[in-house]
């Protein structure tokens, strides 16, 4: 995602990729509401084909409706992780990005004004050097430990299992079971496949190099069930934990962090794959304004501030969904009063707009509407060239102004910037979309930066994420 939002900022982009094929392994099984709505903004969602969403999600295990919040869901299920990397890396190629396989990083050097790595290749060591490196690579991220960032946290509490296995007709239990031993899950997959969780308790939480059996899995799976699933065949197996840990520092100098390598967490809620996503589309356009040279002080920092926030409310809540749903009988009081909260609308409203991203606030600075730092709603727009959408709008990857009173001085003001932002006018289809602003100005990730009819207040927004007017550079 990350070089896809690079190419479109006119970044030129090498994607190392220790694997020499892809793995074929789908830990993630979908994405959330606001990753759903980034992907539809690049055009991204006809490649996924037919998507289904759920209105019903949970909280710990606890079921509530998420539709109470406006344009929320539980997000698209039933995608594997696989089908995404593939769509994400086929958009990247086309775009440009140069991604070869089959390379392992294995030192770093950041002098201040580039950034080296060296790397075993199949045609022997190899170094590139870049601008800027963002490493990218997971959870036991080799970029983070090269780069001595800080990774603080609470370390795992148990060891979990995750298996997708065949030949077991199994009972569907999509939000899990909880036993006297320990909790399982078992959700279908489609042609026969089934996906299962399996938590027992006392299992040592520690860290181990190679993937578990599928013996040990459906031991486990019989100790807490009472039944066998050795006759069974595991297309994949493997082994998570509760860890919780966040980088105090997305950026140190010249090396960035993004997704798993900048914070992990409990799979609670499908919001892993997701927050790193967001992660990539806040980053993209910041850091290719930074390369060309037009990106104003302070915008690159702007990913930490912004980012840094969101994936820690990630890990709160993953952390409260833990206890609520791991635990086993002293955590019966909790889950009570989860059930009992969650009968209140205002309580389903906070806890989606949590999980799927989308109450994501960033700062507003002075600005003051309650549109701005927040992402431009999905509206429906009639133009003189027809009917388009905010998303459709987006789909280059540029700042977008819109006009929607048709006011020449708001669209004068912005004239100066006009190689950055893409200026339209048209009307929303609906009364009062964007909460009476008649003009917003839109980042390239989607977030609104000024809403407002001032002339003096919007270029000052411009400049503020645009840098000076076209043919300045920074």
């Amino acid at each position: 995602m990350l070089a896809g939002e690079l190419r479109l900022g006119g970044a030129d982009v090498v994607v190392v990729e220790q694997l020499v094929r892809p793995s074929g392994q789908s830990r993630g099984l979908g994405f959330t509401a606001r990753a759903m709505e980034v992907f539809d903004q690049r055009g991204l969602l006809p490649r996924f084909g037919s998507l289904e969403t759920s209105p019903m999600g949970h909280f710990g295990g606890v079921r509530f409706d998420y539709t109470v919040l406006e344009d929320s869901h539980f997000g698209a299920r039933g995608i594997p992780q696989s089908q995404t990397e593939q769509v994400l890396d086929a958009w990247a190629t086309e775009l440009g990005a140069d991604i070869r396989r089959g390379w392992e990083v294995t030192e770093l050097v950041d002098d201040g004004r580039t950034v080296t790595v060296t790397a075993h290749t199949p045609e022997g060591v190899r170094q590139l050097r870049g601008g800027y490196l963002v490493g990218c690579d997971g959870g036991r991220s080799t970029v983070r430990k090269l780069a001595g960032f800080d990774f603080p946290g609470t370390p795992p509490t148990r060891g979990m299992y995750l298996a997708d296995v065949a030949g077991c007709d199994l009972q569907a239990r999509l939000l899990g079971e909880r036993l006297p031993d320990g909790m399982v899950m078992a959700a279908p997959l489609g042609g026969g496949i089934e996906r299962i969780i399996v938590c027992e308790h006392g299992t040592p939480p520690g860290e181990r190099d190679d993937s578990p059996s599928f013996a040990e899995v459906a031991d486990a799976w019989q100790r807490i069930t009472g039944e066998s699933i050795h006759h069974g065949r595991a297309t994949w197996v493997s082994a998570f934990t509760d860890a919780t840990r966040q980088a105090t520092e997305y950026r140190r100098g010249r090396v960035l962090l993004a997704g798993d390598a900048a914070h992990i967490h409990l799979p609670a809620g499908g919001q892993g794959m997701s927050t790193g996503v967001l992660d990539a589309v806040n980053l993209g356009w910041k850091l290719a304004a930074t390369v060309g040279g037009w990106a104003p002080d302070g915008l690159l920092d702007s990913y930490h501030d912004e980012r840094h926030p969101a994936g820690a409310r990630v890990l709160t809540n993953t952390r409260a969904q833990g206890m609520v749903f791991l635990g086993g009988e002293e955590a019966d009081p909790l889950r009570a009063l989860f059930t009992e909260l969650l009968a209140h609308d205002e309580v389903k409203r906070h806890l989606s707009g949590m999980i799927s991203g989308l109450d994501v606030r960033y700062d507003a600075g002075e600005e003051d509407h309650p549109l701005v730092g927040r992402r431009v709603p999905p509206r429906a727009l009639l133009g003189d060239s027809g009917r388009t959408s905010t998303t459709e709008l987006l789909r280059g990857g540029q700042g977008v102004l819109l006009d929607t009173a048709d006011d020449p001085r708001i669209r004068a003001a912005a004239e100066p910037w006009k190689v950055r932002v893409t200026s339209t006018t048209a009307r929303p289809e609906t009364d009062d979309p964007f909460l009476g602003a008649p003009s917003v100005l839109v980042r390239p990730d989607g977030h609104v930066a000024w809403a407002g009819t001032g002339p003096d207040s919007l270029q000052a927004s411009l400049r503020r994420w645009f840098g000076a007017p076209d043919g300045g550079r920074a």
